[in-house]
């Protein structure tokens, strides 16, 4: 690993300006366990290359929380993985969130990874990792080596443009949930939907959020759960005890009395640079009974799906998701 400079903040403050002065060198160190693999890797590119600066948040105290906020839930940028997932009020009234975050890594990676570092953690495209390919687009080259080579893991929604997928398991159940993000900026706060939060690969593909060079994610805000509101997270991953998801699905559904379904939320992880909302598979469920319904918003889901050369099975797998995820909530 090259040499950088460490420091240990214990004020926002600190952070915004330690940023704004050092710019692109600078990066927040939370967890550590994507950063620092990246460091030690020495992954560079024309557009990309390691932090000359640290900067390390778990000292901000004011950042670790989870607490009621009115109806809803907000959750601090360091509060860990495994905070969230033994939380019980996050077990209780968003089992969606609970269950994803159970689902991130190993334990001892959920003991140190936080919600903002798994929010905003690289991608895990084995091109824009190699240092043998320099050229990846990710890394401000002008090759997407993915299109025609090893691409089993990669995405089936706008892979035409850039095929990396997003690996975050929380970006997908807290987009079922309607959640934003709190950011801090120089000059104060704002709030993203986190449906927002991730940049579309037409739009740019040299980053995966909205995040400028000198902000950084506070929280995040959850709604208040709707009456007759259910939700579920499934993940289909090759190593059963722990791994990246090949798919996942986070549904959230609101059903009326008599089953009839008002409002749902279908978001499709491992398919795309960025969490997938089946804006159609939701469609396809409004006004109905989930079960009478589940065919139709399962295939609704996958249309406009383009598979590359080697990753086709994601077409079924995800069907196949969202059939297990609406039975299971019918």
């Amino acid at each position: 690993m090259r040499s950088f400079q460490y420091y240990k903040a214990t004020t926002v403050a600190q952070v915004l300006s330690l940023l704004t002065r050092h710019g692109q060198r600078a990066a927040i160190l939370a967890g550590g366990s994507d950063i620092l693999s990246m460091m030690k890797d020495r992954i560079e590119g024309p557009k990309f290359s390691s932090p000359q600066h640290l900067i390390d948040i778990k000292g901000i105290k004011a950042l670790n929380f989870i607490k009621e906020q009115g109806s809803g839930l907000k959750i601090g940028a360091t509060t860990t993985l495994n905070d969230i997932s033994s939380s019980p009020i996050v077990s209780t009234r968003y089992p969606v969130l609970a269950s994803a975050a159970r689902q991130v890594a190993v334990p001892q990676i959920r003991n140190v990874g936080t919600l903002g570092g798994n929010l905003c953690q690289r991608p895990r495209c084995w091109y824009f990792r190699g240092r043998l390919f320099k050229d990846c687009l990710r890394k401000g080259g002008g090759d997407c080596y993915a299109q025609g080579g090893e691409n089993q893991y990669h995405a089936i929604f706008g892979a035409d443009v850039c095929a990396m997928v997003c690996p975050s398991d929380m970006a997908s159940a807290l987009t079922a949930l309607n959640a934003k993000v709190e950011i801090a900026t120089p000059k104060g706060k704002r709030l993203v939907p986190v449906e927002q939060f991730f940049m579309r690969p037409e739009k740019t593909v040299l980053k995966e959020t909205t995040l400028g060079p000198s902000e950084m994610v506070l929280a995040v805000e959850i709604p208040g759960p709707e009456e007759g509101f259910r939700g579920t997270y499934i993940k289909l991953k090759e190593r059963q005890a722990f791994d990246f998801a090949t798919a996942s699905v986070a549904v959230g559904l609101t059903l009326l009395q008599g089953g009839l379904v008002s409002n749902s939320r279908i978001i499709l992880g491992g398919v795309a640079s960025f969490p997938f909302r089946a804006v159609s598979a939701e469609a396809a469920l409004k006004g109905k009974k989930v079960q009478e319904a589940i065919g139709a918003a399962s295939r609704a889901a996958v249309e406009g799906a383009r598979p590359l050369s080697n990753n086709g099975y994601k077409v079924k797998a995800a069907r196949g998701l969202i059939e297990q995820a609406l039975a299971s909530l019918a």
